[in-house]
C-alpha cells in the first residue's frame, strides 16, 4: 500500500497505481468533476496519472493559479487541431506556453494572416464545446516515427529524434487528433473555456536557425475568466498607446538605425532627460557616502577569465583580437573593474564599508530578435555600485540599500514594489558552502523587509552566476511588472581576484562584495518612465518643461522676455514665435507632450502676465509672470532637492 497525504494533513492508504481521478471520485463525484489536474509533491501532473509511491496530493481546480498554464497549453493544442481541420496538409511543429499566453508554429506554403483568426477561433470554440477528454499514451520511437512519417509530419519526426532515449515518448489525444507532448494537460478540452483570443502572427525559423525553414507562428492568450481576458486586452491596447518608441518620436527623444543595432542615438531632449536621471541618482548616492569612479570599456581576456565571465558569460560578450593577438572584450559588467580599484592601495577594516559607484556603459550581445527600443539594447548605462564590507556589515548595508531604493522609486511614482530573492543557478562559480552563507544573509534581509508589510517572494535558480540576489519589481500605471533594482551578495569575486583588507588583528581578510543597482539600466528605466506616464512626465523630469507661444506678432518682444526670465529661473523652455495660429501651436506641442504652454498676447504683454495651459487640459489660467515662474520653478524642483530645503 502507498500513503497519500492531503493538504489538511490527513493520510489514507491506497493500492499502488491508483490515479488522482480515482481518489477524487472516492471523495465526491463533484470534486472529481471540478478537478482539472493534481499536484504530487508540488509538481502539477495529469489527474489520470497513476500514483506509485507515497506522496502529498493537491487537487487543482480550474480557478487555481497553477491551472492557468494548463489552460493555455490545452488551448495551443486546440489551435493546432483547428488549423489542421481548416487547412489540411498544414504541418504542426511546437506550441509552448509563454508569458501571457502561448504560440504554435505551423509549416504552410502560405503564411497565416490576422484575417484567418475569425475562422480559426470559430473552429476552436467548436472543438472546445465537444469536450473531448485528453488521454495520454506512451509510444515507442519506431511507432511514433512511422505514424508521423505517414502523416507527412516531417517536423514531428525530427522532434521524436530529439527526445532523449531515457525519457518516455508521450502522445496526447483529444478525440481523434493527437500531438507529441510532454504534458501535463487538463482532463478535457471543455475545461479550456471561452476566454481565449488569437493575438498576432509572425514568421519564425524552425528551431531558431535562419538556415532552416521559415514557419508561420500564431500567438494567442487564454484566461480562466472572460473578465481577466478583457482586462488583459485593455492592458495591451493601453500599452500600445504608451509604447515608448512611438512616444519618443513624438517627443523627439532618440532614435535607432541599422548601422548601430541595439544602441541609442540620443537627441537633445532625450539626453536632457537621461542626464536628469543621472544627476538625481548622483545626488542620492553622494548623500549615502558613495564615491564615483570610472573604469575602462575594453579589458584583456585574462581579467574576464579570473572573474568567471569568460567561462559563464562568453556568449553575451563582444570580443576582439588585436594585431598582436591579444584578446580583449567590451565590458559586460562593471564589477571586475571596481575590484581593481579596491585593490589599488592597502585597505583597512576602518575603511569599510567602501562604496564604489559608476554610471558605467556596458555592452552585452542580445539576439537581434530580442531587441526592443530602449527596453532591450546591446549598450546601456548601469547605475552600478559595489559595497566592499565585512560579513558582519552585510545586513546593515543591504537594509540601507533597500531603504534608498524604496525612497527612489517613490520619488518616481512607483509605490507597488515586490522584492524577490533569487537563489543559486545551475551554472555558477564558488562552493556550496559560500553560496549557503550568501543566501542565508539575503534571506535575513528578505524576512526583515517582509516584516514591514512589503510583498516578497523566492525565485529558485535565478541568481547571478557569482551570487544570490534580491530583485525589486515595480508595477506601473497599467499593471505591468518591471524588474529593475538588485542587491547581490558576492563572496566569490573578491576572492578570485585576491582582494583583501587588513583586519583589526592585522590579518588579511577577504571582503564581501555587495553588487547594487537602483534603476538597473538607465535606458530601460527611461523607457519604463515614458510608458508609465504615457509621455506626460512630471515637470521635474520633463526635458522640455514649457513653451512660450505668442498669439500675435505684437507680443513677440514680450515673449522673448518671458523666455529669458524662465530660463534664468532654471526652467527648460523654448519659444514658439512663428506666424501660426495659437490653436495650431497648441496641437503641435500637445502631440509632443509639452507639460506647460505659456501663452502671451497683447493683453499679457500689457499686464506682464502669462496664460498657463497644461497638457491634457482645455482650461487656461492667467497669472502674473513672476508668480507663474516661481510656481513652475517649485514644481520643477526634484523631490530630493525639495526635501533638502
Amino acid at each position: 500500500m502507498i500513503s497519500v497525504t492531503f493538504p489538511d494533513g490527513a493520510q489514507r492508504l491506497f493500492s499502488p497505481g491508483v490515479s488522482g481521478l480515482e481518489i477524487a471520485r472516492g471523495i465526491s463525484p463533484s470534486l472529481a468533476k471540478r478537478t482539472v489536474a493534481m499536484a504530487l509533491d508540488g509538481v502539477v501532473s495529469d489527474l489520470a496519472d497513476p500514483i506509485t509511491k507515497d506522496a502529498k496530493i493537491e487537487f487543482v481546480m480550474r480557478e487555481d493559479p497553477r491551472a492557468l498554464e494548463l489552460i493555455r497549453h490545452d488551448c495551443a493544442h486546440v489551435l493546432a487541431e483547428a488549423v489542421q481541420a481548416l487547412w489540411p496538409g498544414t504541418q504542426v511543429t511546437i506550441g509552448p506556453v509563454i508569458e501571457n499566453g502561448f504560440y504554435y508554429d505551423f509549416a504552410r506554403s502560405e503564411p497565416f494572416t490576422p484575417e484567418d483568426f475569425a475562422a480559426i477561433e470559430k473552429k476552436m470554440r467548436e472543438l472546445i464545446a465537444r469536450d473531448a477528454p485528453f488521454t495520454k499514451e506512451v509510444w515507442s520511437r519506431a511507432d511514433a516515427i512511422s505514424f508521423f512519417e505517414k502523416k507527412g509530419e516531417a517536423f514531428k519526426v525530427e522532434l521524436v529524434g530529439m527526445i532523449p532515449a531515457d525519457q518516455d515518448l508521450k502522445i496526447y489525444k483529444q478525440g481523434e487528433w493527437l500531438d507529441l507532448c510532454r504534458g501535463p494537460h487538463m482532463t478535457s478540452t471543455g475545461k479550456i473555456g471561452a476566454a481565449f483570443k488569437l493575438m498576432k502572427v509572425a514568421g519564425a525559423y524552425w528551431r531558431g536557425d535562419s538556415n532552416k525553414p521559415m514557419l508561420s507562428r500564431i500567438y494567442g492568450t487564454a484566461f480562466a475568466k472572460q473578465e481577466e481576458l478583457d482586462a488583459y486586452i485593455k492592458q495591451i491596447e493601453e500599452a500600445e498607446r504608451r509604447d515608448h518608441r512611438r512616444l519618443a518620436r513624438e517627443m523627439d527623444l532618440f532614435h535607432f538605425q541599422e548601422e548601430g543595432p541595439g544602441t541609442v542615438f540620443w537627441h537633445p531632449k532625450g539626453w536632457t532627460l537621461f542626464q536628469t536621471l543621472i544627476n538625481y541618482m548622483r545626488r542620492r548616492q553622494q548623500a549615502e557616502g558613495y564615491i564615483e569612479v570610472n573604469t575602462p570599456q575594453v579589458l584583456d581576456r585574462a581579467l574576464w577569465e579570473t572573474s568567471g565571465h569568460w567561462q559563464t558569460y562568453r556568449e553575451n560578450m563582444f570580443v576582439t583580437t588585436t594585431e598582436d593577438e591579444r584578446v580583449f572584450a567590451l565590458k559586460p559588467m562593471n564589477c571586475p573593474g571596481h575590484v581593481q580599484i579596491f585593490k589599488n592601495g592597502l585597505k583597512s577594516y576602518r575603511d569599510l564599508p567602501m562604496k564604489i559607484a559608476e554610471f558605467g556603459i556596458v555592452h552585452r550581445y542580445e539576439p537581434s530578435g530580442a531587441l526592443h527600443g530602449i527596453m532591450r539594447v546591446r549598450a546601456f548605462t548601469q547605475d552600478d555600485a559595489h559595497i566592499f564590507c565585512t560579513e558582519d556589515q552585510i545586513m546593515e548595508e543591504a537594509m540601507k540599500v533597500n531603504d534608498l531604493i524604496m525612497s527612489i522609486y517613490e520619488d518616481f511614482g512607483f509605490t507597488d514594489v515586490v522584492m524577490k530573492l533569487s537563489l543559486r543557478p545551475e551554472k555558477r562559480v564558488g562552493s556550496d558552502e559560500v553560496w549557503d552563507k550568501a543566501e542565508a544573509a539575503l534571506k535575513r534581509v528578505l524576512d526583515k523587509v517582509a516584516e514591514t508589510g512589503m510583498k516578497t517572494g523566492i525565485n529558485p535558480g535565478e541568481g547571478a552566476f557569482y551570487g544570490p540576489k534580491l530583485e525589486y519589481t515595480l508595477r506601473d500605471a497599467i499593471g505591468r511588472e518591471w524588474q529593475c533594482g538588485t542587491t547581490q551578495v558576492d563572496f566569490n569575486l573578491p576572492a578570485r581576484f585576491g582582494a583583501f583588507y587588513i583586519g583589526d588583528t592585522s590579518e588579511k581578510l577577504t571582503p564581501v562584495m555587495i553588487h547594487r543597482a537602483m534603476f538597473g539600466s538607465l535606458e530601460r528605466f527611461t523607457g519604463i518612465l515614458i510608458e508609465h506616464y504615457a509621455g506626460a512626465l512630471p515637470l521635474w523630469l520633463s526635458p522640455l518643461q514649457a513653451v512660450v507661444a505668442t498669439i500675435t506678432r505684437d507680443a513677440d518682444d514680450y515673449g522673448r522676455g518671458v523666455i529669458a526670465a524662465a530660463r534664468k529661473a532654471g526652467l527648460h523652455v523654448e519659444g514658439d514665435l512663428r506666424n501660426e495660429t495659437i490653436n495650431y501651436k497648441v496641437r503641435e506641442h500637445s502631440l509632443a507632450k509639452v507639460p506647460v504652454m505659456l501663452v502671451v498676447g497683447k493683453k499679457e504683454a500689457e499686464t506682464k502676465s502669462v496664460s498657463i495651459r497644461r497638457f491634457g487640459s482645455q482650461a487656461q489660467v492667467s497669472m502674473g509672470l513672476a508668480e507663474a515662474l516661481a510656481a513652475l520653478k517649485d514644481e520643477a524642483t526634484a523631490p530630493d532637492l525639495k526635501r533638502a530645503g
